[in-house]
């Protein structure tokens, strides 16, 4: 079926078969997955409320995914992923994750090249660094939304000092940072409540 502007509608029936409205005929969540792989746009609506349930069906074939031993989430993430419902973060997860697989996207030609050279390594360090790259911009989108932002500390910075081999070993860590942050605010907040008194 050739890629089309305007989403093909899928529409769900209660014995959980998915009929393909392009193409007057019943379809599978394989399909569904190839259809997502040749870049063509669905939605999914539940046939008896007329609810979109593209999500959830997206997630499913995910979930069939994984079930056929095709592992690409690490259960690490999906820990965390868990973690994030009902967290105060929970908003910002799906516009990072967004962000970061886009990017992925956009890079995973530059992957490929470097994977197919004689030299295994280089891929692996170049998915090292796009990884390191959107965790730095994670943070600084952290330090944007949070109230606290200014006194948040750089932990892409640490990272990247660490792996300096100049670096002296009396460089101060994170935590101090962090300490002498609150001690320059404690100051503040006491000098405005001796200003006040």
């Amino acid at each position: 079926m050739a890629k089309t502007e305007e989403p093909t509608i899928i529409k769900k029936y209660a014995n959980r078969r998915l009929y393909n409205t392009g193409t007057s005929s019943y379809v599978t969540l394989e399909d569904l997955a190839e259809m997502v792989k040749n870049e063509e746009l669905f939605v999914v609506y539940d046939a008896k409320s007329g609810d979109e349930i593209t999500r959830s069906v997206l997630t499913q074939i995910i979930f069939e995914q994984e079930n056929k031993g095709q592992n690409l989430l690490p259960i690490t993430f999906l820990r965390q992923l868990i973690r994030f419902y009902g967290d105060s973060m929970q908003n910002l997860v799906p516009s990072y994750l967004e962000f970061s697989i886009d990017s992925l996207t956009r890079e995973q030609g530059k992957f490929r090249e470097q994977m197919s050279q004689a030299f295994p390594g280089n891929a692996f360090e170049a998915m090292e660094e796009q990884v390191r790259r959107n965790t730095e911009m994670f943070e600084r989108a952290m330090r944007m939304f949070s109230p606290f932002g200014s006194i948040l500390p750089d932990l892409g910075a640490a990272k990247t000092e660490e792996k300096t081999p100049e670096a002296a070993p009396a460089q101060p860590t994170e935590l101090d940072r962090l300490k002498q942050q609150m001690e320059e605010m404690q100051k503040k907040l006491d000098a405005i409540a001796a200003a006040k008194s």
